[in-house]
């Protein structure tokens, strides 16, 4: 006997939904910046023991979007809650200390419309001041007959994590494996080294120029006996923001390259060279054809 469901893990903006599905896989897949809508795509995450299988889907941060990809990020999440078979809504325990937090009027929207058990996963109780507030917010959440769980973790510091996966486990319906067992995603390796790419643009400029940017994979040429060779595109809207991403002589393109490098070789276990150019691409966020063509 074997179960097996499908998890979409939903909140709002940097409530720690990708580093709860890394500390759950105990790899670095989807990528973590201190940023806010740092996932932009659905992510899925394969973990799988001897007798269950959870597939976690990772999906970009509730908001109300104000251009096309944004509006793309809302359609990632609403494809994620139609495919689950339970829904996990990560809260920030630290922005959650009042009532309104927990019993958000669009979790009440979401969850009646979806009509799928739910749980409260309240995040990073490793910083918050007072854990004692923990108790008071689960007691809503059970109280408000939203949610059929809820448990206070700390995803960094893979804190209860496992009691977390005891309690998904124990909600799964029996049916068969949908992956193979030693399967961990459904993207392939190109989408990672883009993914990483971008987490370190995010990780190491500031003001709008991440949010304006995306990386597209032009060469993946895999070779045996030497570097594997990688040339990638990274796109911005405007001029000025690939002058800042190049730098002076080049000094901030060639950091973003070593860093991203680094993390690349680490994922793909192998040596790489990694060539990336900058391109202007005028308002790329909100042209239907461009966000297309990046798989949007």
């Amino acid at each position: 006997m074997t179960r097996c469901a499908t998890v979409a893990l939903v909140g709002r903006p940097n409530a720690g939904k990708s580093t709860l599905m890394n500390a759950i896989l105990g790899m670095h897949l989807s990528i973590v910046t201190p940023k806010p809508q740092t996932t932009r795509k659905n992510i899925l995450g394969i973990h799988t023991t001897e007798s269950t299988q959870l597939v976690f889907i990772d999906t970009p941060g509730l908001l109300t979007p104000r251009y096309k990809l944004q509006r793309s990020m809302m359609g990632s999440v609403d494809q994620g809650l139609e495919q689950a078979d339970i829904i996990c809504v990560v809260v920030d325990a630290t922005k959650a200390s009042q009532r309104e937090t927990i019993l958000d009027p669009m979790w009440k929207r979401t969850l009646e419309r979806e009509q799928k058990p739910a749980v409260l996963i309240l995040n990073k109780m490793d910083i918050l001041p007072n854990r004692s507030n923990a108790l008071a917010l689960m007691e809503e959440a059970r109280l408000s007959g939203l949610f059929c769980k809820a448990i206070a973790i700390s995803a960094r510091n893979n804190t209860y994590v496992e009691d977390l996966l005891a309690i998904l486990t124990e909600m799964s319906p029996e049916a068969p494996f949908a992956y193979g067992a030693d399967e961990i995603t459904d993207r392939p390796e190109r989408f990672f080294v883009a993914e990483f790419i971008r987490e370190t643009i995010f990780t190491q400029f500031k003001e709008e120029v991440p949010y304006a940017t995306e990386v597209s994979i032009t060469e993946f040429k895999e070779r045996e006996g030497g570097k594997w060779y990688i040339a990638a595109d990274i796109l911005v809207e405007r001029e000025n923001q690939k002058a800042i991403l190049i730098g002076a002589k080049g000094s901030a393109l060639k950091a973003v390259g070593e860093t991203a490098r680094r993390v690349i070789e680490e994922h793909l276990g192998t040596p790489v060279y990694l060539e990336l150019f900058v391109k202007v691409r005028n308002d790329w966020r909100n042209d239907r054809a461009q966000l297309e063509s990046l798989g949007y």
